[in-house]
């Protein structure tokens, strides 16, 4: 059936529940646990007399129960509270960077991936200034000299760029890229054709090539993440501005989103 279709026929379902700051925090106290109204008076700065009512119209959906301590979720309640938990951190890491994820073209990113996005909401936006015009990159840097690895994706390179992984690379840092068609064309002629083919010759690093244009930009390591777009034209590759993160979950994300590209790329050669 059409999303449209389910919803006007449950709006009032709906409504009912998203529409009440307090069923909702009812069953996102209860999704970490059992909690006893006391615990749930605490968490939500109300009263017995406020919250009771909801309590019983929660029971009567069957998403949550009693217990002779205080209340649990039902499983239908384990599951409706699932995708609360997953549509409260989308919405609120959207509002929260709205600015990057609005001004950058996020076709590069698979739609488990925007499914996930909420993911990165312990995250930050690191961008360059009048007075450091290379805030982006020096961050860029630190990361990968603090990291034991780096997986990276990138949809630009430069002579600088190629020469900080190439000092990595040598010093015995493990280091795995993936680039599109454009970048790959690049890595394979003067001045980057020596620097490719000598770092090759490394156990510790190796080139992917994914055949359709990227527009991302990913480091992850084992303690951050940074991620890029290009503009919103889709045109040109925007250095300027990072979403980073030192949180796991955040992290994992993107070592997701990195094993996703190289599982469809093909290893660099030459």
């Amino acid at each position: 059936m059409e999303y449209l279709k389910i919803y006007n026929k449950n709006y009032k379902l709906v409504q009912s529940i998203y529409s009440s700051r307090l069923k909702i925090q009812i069953l996102l106290a209860l999704s970490r646990g059992n909690k006893s109204l006391s615990d749930l008076r605490e968490i939500s700065g109300s009263t017995s007399q406020a919250l009771i009512p909801k309590i019983r119209a929660l029971e009567r959906l069957s998403l949550i129960e009693s217990y002779e301590a205080g209340y649990s979720l039902t499983s239908p309640g384990r599951i409706v509270t699932g995708k609360i938990e997953d549509f409260v951190i989308t919405l609120g890491e959207v509002q929260q960077h709205r600015e990057f994820w609005s001004n950058h073209d996020l076709t590069g990113l698979p739609q488990q991936f925007l499914d996930d996005i909420g993911q990165l909401i312990d995250s930050e936006i690191q961008f360059d200034t009048a007075t450091d015009i290379l805030h982006v990159y020096s961050n860029f840097i630190r990361i990968i000299d603090e990291a034991d690895y780096v997986l990276g994706i990138s949809s630009m390179m430069s002579p600088e760029i190629a020469n900080v992984i190439g000092t990595r690379v040598i010093s015995g840092k493990r280091l795995e890229l993936i680039v599109d068609q454009s970048i790959h064309h690049q890595l394979t002629i003067e001045p980057f054709l020596s620097q490719t083919r000598q770092l090759l010759g490394f156990d510790n690093f190796h080139i992917w090539v994914y055949n359709n244009p990227l527009g991302i930009g990913v480091t992850v390591t084992n303690k951050h993440l940074s991620l890029g777009f290009n503009s919103k034209d889709g045109k040109v590759y925007d250095s300027t501005t990072d979403l980073y993160s030192t949180d796991q979950k955040a992290i994992d994300w993107g070592q997701r989103l990195f094993n996703y590209y190289r599982d469809r790329s093909t290893k660099l050669t030459i």
